[in-house]
Formats: C-alpha cells, sequence, structure tokens
C-alpha cells in the first residue's frame, strides 16, 4: 500500500482550503495501460462506496466545493494544476496519479494535454457545489464540519486517509 504525499493549504486569498485536513497525492497509483485505467478507477472508487462518478477534466479556474470532499483520478494525459488556491501549490499530475481534496480546496487546472481525462468522486451522501468566491461565514462552518468519508476510495476500510484525516 503506497503512503500519500500529505500537502496542507491555509487560507488563500478568498479560497478557504480546509482547516486541518491534508491534500493527499498518490503517484502513479493507478497502472496499466491508459485504454484501461479509467474503468479500473471507477471500478475502484465504486467497491470503496465512493458515488457521483463523473470523467472529465479540472476546471480552468479556481474554484472548490463546501459540501463534498472530492478525489480526482488522472486515467491519461498530463496537465499542471494550481492546488490551494493562489498561494497554493502548482502540481504536475500524469496518467495513475490520485488526489484527495478535503472540502474547501481549491483547484484548477493551469494547462493540460488535449487526452487529459479525469475520474471523479464523492463519499456516500456528498455532492460537489462549485464556488469562486469567498465562502460565508455558514459556508466555511460547514467545511470544517463536514463528516470524514469511511473510506480512503483508493485503498478502502484501511487506506491512508483514515488514520491522515482522523
Amino acid at each position: 500500500m503506497q503512503q500519500p504525499e500529505a500537502l496542507t493549504f491555509s487560507e488563500s486569498d478568498w479560497v478557504p482550503n480546509h482547516p486541518s485536513l491534508p491534500v493527499l497525492l498518490y503517484r502513479g497509483v493507478f497502472d496499466g495501460q491508459d485504454s484501461e485505467r479509467a474503468e479500473m478507477i471507477e471500478s475502484r472508487f465504486s467497491t470503496h462506496q465512493w458515488q457521483g462518478l463523473w470523467r472529465d477534466g479540472v476546471f480552468s479556474y479556481q474554484h472548490y466545493h463546501s459540501q463534498a470532499h472530492e478525489v480526482l483520478a488522472i486515467a491519461k494525459g498530463h496537465a499542471r494544476l494550481l492546488i490551494g488556491g493562489s498561494n497554493g501549490s502548482i502540481l504536475d499530475v500524469s496518467g495513475g496519479d490520485c488526489l484527495i481534496l478535503p472540502v474547501g480546496t481549491g483547484h484548477m487546472r493551469l494547462e493540460a494535454t488535449a487526452d487529459f481525462l479525469v475520474i471523479g468522486s464523492y463519499p456516500p451522501g456528498q455532492e460537489a457545489d462549485i464556488l469562486t468566491e469567498a465562502p460565508s461565514p455558514a459556508q466555511k462552518e460547514a467545511i470544517a464540519q463536514l463528516p470524514l468519508p469511511a473510506t480512503d476510495p483508493v485503498y478502502g476500510a484501511d487506506g491512508p486517509l483514515l488514520s491522515l484525516w482522523r
């Protein structure tokens, strides 16, 4: 079982980020051929009870979610992402990498290859809103209080997320 990098971000301009939970970055955790990787990722997320599966990219504008944690697995291609708002980190990601973003984490695509494909998902009972301005006090409280997922989307009930986010 691979241990992810844990990246923490404080508030950045209007992006709240999470007050205590780190972003988790798994490098090359989904191996195999590009043509098979999307289905493998979707199967893994479903097996670990993450829901709302989607296939797309990452928006080219800074945004965050106030009602859901989010997992982003790179099925194919390469991209440069800005995570954590304007004072965050630029991350180069490619097929097989996976990011788990705690609620409130700013993210955007700076550049990507034409074949860039992301598989995204959320914990049960959570749905992502898309916010592009500072959170209200009620939204900040909701971000801080959102329940933690019961499983790591990559490794399930015994995955690193459970210890790193508790």
